[in-house]
């Protein structure tokens, strides 16, 4: 039995082996834990009733991953050798969400490195240009002027992009060709010395298409709506009610989350869950509306909550940006 994301239908569809594929929820507006937590759900749930259950414990690396390539992982013995430990990550996770000035200024860094080689991509995208032949030009440029800087020892790379209709809901960078009038997403990753940039940006060739230009304004004004609401006080749950009501529409991924050691990282607004915004967390902001059968849109940057609001930490635009 094969169990995974609503997102990932298709990508099941067309490699899976198994006869059952059951489908977990990316969001659900009921329960405000992480994807990971109702995967679990489902996996005991499918559990029942198969008597003896063996599960691979000394797990050193996993598969490859799109996104981090292939990240190593704790084993076993780690979890062992601590038997009477207590589970320290929900203090970590608050101690982690409010960032210290040096953490700053290695993820302006790394939105540096990022908002470079999307202007490198600018300057060479083309009509016809394959969606993977993009992604090479972002990735290449983060890995080898980010890594060239005086400040940085290693910056890494990790994109999804896709072309008009190729945009959907985190799926694999594919070859589809760059349309003139139809936007070029890229969902991106830069990673300099252990800090992230977590970005989505968009560049059309020519004029936006009609169905495109409406869209990039109606979406600029929730994002815009949702910058101004966060500061130091304001409620996650406001927010993520404020942005998913305003769009119409019910995106399967958060709206916004904190970004630091990892890309994705606590906090995670949502409306059934707590919380509120404290000055020096460093947040994504990333509304997104996806057609059905392909096309859509998504912005996101990443922003420093200050005493009267947010600071952008990237210098390259939002919304569709032309080349």
């Amino acid at each position: 039995m094969l169990i995974c994301l609503e997102a990932s239908a298709e990508d099941a569809a067309s490699v899976a082996w198994t006869s059952e594929v059951r489908y977990v929820r990316g969001y659900d507006a009921a329960d405000p834990r992480p994807p990971l937590a109702r995967t679990l759900d489902a996996v005991v749930d499918a559990a029942h009733g198969l008597g003896r259950v063996g599960l691979e414990l000394s797990l050193g690396t996993q598969a490859s991953d799109r996104m981090v390539g292939e990240p190593t992982t704790y084993t076993r013995a780690w979890f062992d050798a601590f038997p009477d430990a207590v589970d320290a990550t929900p203090v970590l996770s608050r101690a982690r969400a409010v960032k210290t000035a040096q953490e700053v200024e290695r993820m302006r860094i790394a939105n540096e490195i990022a908002a470079a080689a999307m202007e490198a991509v600018r300057a060479q995208l083309r009509p016809g240009m394959r969606e993977s032949e993009a992604a090479a030009i972002w990735q290449g440029h983060v890995h080898g002027e980010g890594t060239a800087r005086a400040d940085v020892d290693l910056a890494l790379a990790f994109s999804l992009v896709w072309a008009g209709k190729g945009i959907k809901t985190f799926t694999a960078t594919a070859d589809l060709p760059v349309i003139e009038g139809e936007p070029v997403l890229f969902e991106i990753w830069a990673c300099a010395d252990g800090y992230w940039a977590d970005h989505t940006k968009n560049l059309v060739i020519g004029d936006l298409k009609a169905e495109y230009a409406e869209l990039e304004e109606r979406l600029m004004g929730v994002y815009e709506s949702a910058l101004d609401f966060i500061r130091p006080g304001a409620s996650m749950p406001e927010l993520d009610v404020l942005v998913r009501d305003r769009l119409g529409y019910e995106p399967s991924h958060p709206i916004c989350h904190g970004v630091g050691a990892r890309a994705h990282e606590p906090p995670y607004p949502h409306r059934a869950a707590g919380g509120t915004f404290e000055q020096g967390m460093v947040l994504a902001v990333e509304p997104g509306v996806y057609w059905e059968g392909g096309g859509g849109l998504r912005v996101e940057d990443n922003f420093l909550v200050t005493t009267d609001g947010v600071e952008k930490l990237s210098p390259f635009p939002d919304g569709v940006v032309r080349c």
